[in-house]
């Protein structure tokens, strides 16, 4: 283990290796206490480097996380965007360098400002406070790529229930202050009141999750709702063919027509794949069979209107018929899919920057949640539910939550299953039932403690049915939102710089 704390390509490929154990920790593989183990093997990597050094360990812990948890990069660029396997992995690798800079940049700032020599409990404390600081960063700059935080290790882990408190930041925040606690543990027994301190920090976190973690923070508001999710499995090498319009809207129809009666139903992302102005006349029979079972029909379409200029803009946009009411254009964009960044240089290279509906504008900022047989559903469009903040401004109105997506672009990769992980943590944090209605799966039912109640296997063309229940209430998290952890971790880090430059 001395190879880890000293610098040389020895420890480099240790933290290499200690990235990887976070993405086997998180979905499809969910070994939580990897996580722990991961975290704590960087923290002490970083124990006495130069902060050169740290940078580079850092690099590498960032690259193996991210080569090991985002590869279904490749499979998007390289199956859907055609880009020759040379390039396509280039582009991927370079994707994956660019990341692992945050943890690049986390090495380079603990070893310079923040690293103590003689307050392990501080050092653990800053860390986190550090680490959790500059996964907001990544989930921010350029739109943000909130993926592969630490805390969703703990969805079905001990410290679940922490997450209606704090979010999965708070998950992250105990996950990484853990990990630091247990490496400090041999410093700390040298100090009878520092360790108590630890300890008591231990008790407070994986106590009281455990403590509250079967406590209900929502209520029902009224009885269950039945719903039928539609998952049509189109291919995504037809979804945008305008030979295969036609058969692609009678599938929807006819698997519609051929469900059995419920109370809401749900089609997936860009189900309709033509402009909404176009399909006026196919989503006003469908708003009529929907009358007609007193049911309420929710479908992704494109929408074409014009913006705040007047200029007409494309959005990847929800649209309802029937017992339901509302519009929802898509705020939070994939870069490269939904939208390319540095267009005029981009566009025409390869044919991945020129997919499909690659053109998207995000919606405005204040939007009205829809309506569907009375009730308030909070809408995300595939990538937005991958962000706490974001969804949870949405879920504190709503009384239920709906994410409909089309994962065809990550193949059989993990992509699609940490996407639902992340859709799971979501509905945690809400206390809220979540419908998830996807083109080839993973379509499921999420009850308000993040636990899967009905689920249909992907690659199939299937409807799931089930109920939700609408909720009242707001979670400490959707009322609070991250401003208590803000102020505590800039405390900590203003505390941990102050010492630092006093020592």
């Amino acid at each position: 283990m001395h190879w880890i704390t000293r610098p040389g390509w020895p420890g480099n490929l240790l933290a290499l290796a200690a990235g990887a154990l976070i993405t086997l920790s998180l979905a499809p593989f969910d070994i939580w206490p990897l996580a722990l183990l991961s975290i704590g093997l960087i923290y002490l990597g970083l124990r006495e480097l130069a902060p050169k050094q740290a940078a580079g360990r850092g690099w590498c812990y960032g690259f193996g996380l991210f080569a090991s948890g985002v590869s279904w990069v490749y499979v998007s660029i390289h199956d859907f965007g055609a880009a020759p396997p040379l390039l396509a992995g280039a582009l991927t690798l370079g994707f994956v360098a660019g990341l692992a800079l945050f943890f690049a940049l986390l090495g380079w700032i603990w070893s310079r400002c923040l690293r103590q020599t003689a307050a392990p409990w501080l050092n653990a404390l800053v860390f986190a406070a550090l680490w959790l600081a500059l996964d907001a960063l990544r989930g921010w700059i350029l739109t943000g790529f909130p993926w592969l935080y630490a805390g969703y290790s703990q969805l079905d882990g001990p410290l679940a229930g922490l997450a209606p408190l704090g979010g999965v930041w708070l998950l992250s925040f105990a996950v990484v202050l853990t990990a630091t606690l247990l490496i400090e543990l041999p410093r700390l027994v040298e100090h009878r009141t520092s360790l108590i301190g630890a300890l008591a920090l231990l008790i407070v976190f994986w106590g009281g999750a455990l403590g509250v973690g079967k406590h209900a923070w929502t209520t029902a508001k009224a009885e269950p709702i039945t719903v039928a999710a539609m998952q049509g499995n189109v291919a995504q090498s037809i979804k945008w063919d305008p030979k295969k319009l036609e058969m692609q809207l009678l599938l929807y129809r006819d698997m519609t027509f051929r469900s059995r009666p419920a109370d809401l139903i749900v089609w997936p992302e860009t189900a309709v794949p033509i402009l909404k102005e176009h399909a006026a006349g196919y989503l006003t029979m469908m708003s009529r069979f929907a009358q007609e079972r007193q049911s309420a029909l929710i479908t992704g379409v494109p929408v074409r209107q014009p913006n705040a200029d007047g200029e007409l803009r494309y959005y990847n946009g929800l649209t309802t018929a029937g017992d339901a009411q509302g519009a929802y254009l898509k705020q939070k964009l994939v870069p490269f899919g939904e939208y390319v960044p540095l267009q005029d240089l981009l566009r025409g290279l390869i044919a991945f920057f020129d997919l499909p509906m690659s053109d998207f504008a995000r919606g405005e900022p204040e939007q009205a949640l829809l309506q569907a047989k009375g009730y308030a559903i909070a809408p995300f469009i595939c990538y937005e539910v991958v962000y706490p903040e974001f969804a949870a401004g949405l879920a504190a109105q709503s009384d239920i939550l709906l994410t409909v997506s089309n994962d065809a672009w990550f193949g059989h990769s993990i992509g699609p299953l940490q996407h639902l992980q992340m859709a799971q943590m979501r509905a945690l944090e809400a206390g809220r039932w979540m419908i998830r209605a996807t083109n080839n799966g993973v379509t499921v039912l999420i009850d308000p403690h993040g636990r899967i109640v009905e689920r249909i296997p992907a690659f199939e063309e299937a409807v799931l049915y089930g109920e939700v229940t609408p909720m009242q209430g707001l979670t400490p998290f959707l009322q609070w939102r991250s401003w208590p952890l803000i102020a505590i971790c800039v405390f900590l880090l203003g505390w941990g710089l102050v010492r630092r430059r006093l020592a």
